[in-house]
């Protein structure tokens, strides 16, 4: 096996406010649209499906979506500079605070915040 998350999916309750959201914040993560359907969003750096996608859809069963305790996704960001401008535009369009940038005990730098259905997000730049 040569990679443990084959993709990474969070729910929303609508699609079309969280598509705006994503697009703005994972533009400084280097993500983009790579596949719509009318239950999700793909995110990714490529369309090829050997690559991890970040998905964001209307729950299969039909059920609002709702978010984990102790549930959150981190994604890599390039740069500190990528990680604050992902952390201010997603305050920006409406996320809220769950940590400011800056670095944490394993020395990398991190921001969180809880998008605009309460999912848990961080973007994350390993120094070393």
């Amino acid at each position: 096996m040569s990679k443990v998350i084959g993709f990474v999916m969070v729910g929303t309750n609508d699609l079309e406010k969280s598509s705006k959201f994503y697009d703005s914040v994972l533009d400084h993560l280097s993500l983009k649209r790579v596949a719509v359907s009318e239950r999700y969003i793909a995110y990714g750096q490529s369309s090829d499906d050997d690559h991890v996608k970040f998905y964001i859809t209307k729950p299969h069963n039909k059920e609002n979506a709702s978010f984990g305790n102790g549930t959150m996704v981190a994604l890599s960001a390039e740069t500190k500079d990528a990680v604050d401008k992902f952390y201010t535009t997603a305050l920006e369009n409406g996320a809220t605070n769950e940590g400011k940038p800056g670095v944490r005990s394993d020395g990398n730098y991190y921001a969180y915040i809880r998008d605009l259905d309460g999912n848990k997000i961080t973007a994350r730049f390993v120094i070393n």
